[in-house]
């Protein structure tokens, strides 16, 4: 069944599947988003480029510019890639150190 536009959606049961169906969509974008940051400790060669907060600042820089291009807040979206690359930086981290570990 195609996604139906919002102002296809007749009720709430409609409106409710699709954003449903949407967030589903971003969480498995997000697992495999996570992903490519595991594979990219393997490009590491210390702590500080895994945290790498001058990429980070250009990151969320570029995230802003994409809300406001979609009519959303720059600050949300903002703190929401903020604790979400936050917490991916710390499974990096745990995942480069693992590696290091290894003989």
């Amino acid at each position: 069944m195609d996604p139906l536009q919002p102002s296809q959606c007749a009720n709430m049961e409609d409106i409710r599947h699709e954003i449903d169906a949407l967030d589903q969509a971003v969480i498995t974008l997000l697992g495999k988003r996570y992903q490519y940051v595991l594979a990219a400790s393997k490009f590491k060669t210390s702590a500080t480029s895994v945290q790498a907060p001058e990429r980070l600042k250009a990151m969320l820089a570029r995230r802003r510019e994409w809300a406001e291009a979609e009519g959303l807040s720059p600050d949300a979206i903002e703190k929401m890639y903020s604790d979400l690359v936050h917490h991916f930086i710390a499974e990096e981290l745990k995942h480069w150190a693992a590696h290091q570990a290894k003989p």
